[in-house]
């Protein structure tokens, strides 16, 4: 029998950045193991043009990433969410819907890299730092024992993941 397939769910405001790089991260890193998806509370309708950029740069398929509302995942054709995660400190304090399922939940802040002025480069470097964050946790999360952990372990070993940093001057 195959092992059971996850879904998880990344949060933020605009759907634009944070939640689209963990998305990107989380199709890949999950082999398929765990199905990723992103959603906002007030999306943008488009994803951050350096977001896309930054994926693309590291070889993700983008074509089917969107910025969308979290209202698509609260129906009865939506996926049985198994984790949610909120990326933005903004989402975090949002009154967030009732998931079916009673999905384990975590909040995973990041600054966002959309809100930060600068130069061109110095954005690029700014979502490329956000990217390699997102990849360091995603790279945990992953690697845990989900089908043995129980609900309380899983929840805490979720929120200390999201506590973590890639360490600096690391390429993922």
């Amino acid at each position: 029998m195959a092992p059971r397939a996850y879904d998880a769910l990344f949060l933020c405001t605009g759907n634009s950045a944070r939640s689209i790089l963990a998305e990107a991260l989380l199709d890949r890193l999950g082999a398929g193991r765990i199905r990723a998806h992103s959603a906002g509370s007030h999306p943008q309708g488009r994803v951050h043009p350096i977001a896309l950029e930054v994926l693309e740069a590291r070889g993700h398929d983008v074509t089917r990433l969107r910025s969308k509302s979290w209202s698509e995942f609260e129906g009865p054709d939506a996926p049985s969410l198994d984790f949610v995660f909120t990326v933005c400190d903004a989402a975090a304090n949002e009154t967030c819907p009732v998931w079916p399922g009673r999905p384990v939940t975590a909040h995973w802040g990041l600054p966002d890299p959309a809100a930060f002025e600068g130069t061109e480069d110095e954005q690029r470097r700014v979502f490329g730092r956000t990217y390699q964050e997102l990849y360091r946790r995603i790279d945990l999360f992953t690697s845990l024992p989900i089908e043995s952990l129980d609900r309380l372990a899983l929840t805490a070993r979720l929120e200390e993941i999201g506590k973590t940093a890639a360490p600096a001057g690391e390429e993922s």
